[in-house]
């Protein structure tokens, strides 16, 4: 096992290595709108998990993940011979979902934001359903 702070070293110059790497020696016009957005390293330094994410829809999801596929040898060599580590990280690439679920958050913020407006646009017309205080005071004896 090694430090979690050398698993934490590891991974970030791993992301550096690979969007270095993908910017500019890997010349697949697939991967032109690719970030690395994080990595993590398992505690034993033999594993890497590269998270990305692509500007585009659906269908260039598709392709980036084929082109990182074919491309994960070449980027290993290439974390191997910039890191020096005894034993170079195998690589795995999964898209990040955390702009996908800021956008869910973003729109469910907007449709509160809507209802809110509703619900005051609505209290300002309103008028109180009984009296105007509904509390009854006691009533005061009148001095003669």
């Amino acid at each position: 096992m090694a430090d979690p702070a050398r698993a934490r070293k590891l991974a970030k110059r791993i992301s550096q290595i690979v969007a270095s790497a993908l910017e500019h020696e890997v010349k697949d016009p697939r991967l032109a709108m690719v970030t690395i957005t994080d990595t993590k390293v398992t505690p034993d330094l033999h594993d890497a998990t590269v998270y990305y994410t692509v500007f585009g829809d659906d269908a260039d999801f598709a392709s980036t993940a084929a082109a990182l596929a074919s491309c994960t040898g070449v980027l290993r060599s290439k974390v191997g011979a910039q890191t020096g580590v005894k034993f170079t990280p195998t690589l795995k690439f999964i898209p990040d979902a955390v702009p996908t679920t800021a956008k869910a958050i973003d729109e469910l913020l907007a449709r509160a934001k809507d209802a809110d407006a509703e619900v005051a646009r609505l209290a300002a017309n309103a008028a109180h359903a009984g009296d105007a205080d509904p509390y009854k005071a006691p009533k005061e004896e009148e001095d003669e």
